[in-house]
């Protein structure tokens, strides 16, 4: 079922959408209609059900940091000496 939809935005971004949306042969509807459809995809995966890229696999392990490693204290440490 489709349902209408009233949106207010700045006319320069209507423009440069609709633009965007004839060069690539799809109607405005259709893509805010395919991102609102990506963002509530996205929201709804789990970071524990996103498969990993070979790369991130292979990358994933080579630091071994230490159970106790405070990043923030040294994210904080390098801030001080950067803008000393």
């Amino acid at each position: 079922m489709e349902t209408r939809l009233t949106l207010k935005l700045n006319e320069s971004v209507i423009e440069k959408a609709k633009e965007y949306a004839k060069t690539h042969n799809i109607s405005l509807s259709k893509m805010v209609e395919q991102y609102l459809s990506s963002i509530v995809a996205k929201s709804d995966v789990s970071p524990k059900e996103i498969e990993l890229t070979p790369l991130v696999k292979e990358l994933s392990g080579v630091i071994k940091i230490p159970a106790d490693y405070d990043y923030k204290k040294d994210y904080i440490d390098y801030l001080e000496k950067k803008y000393q």
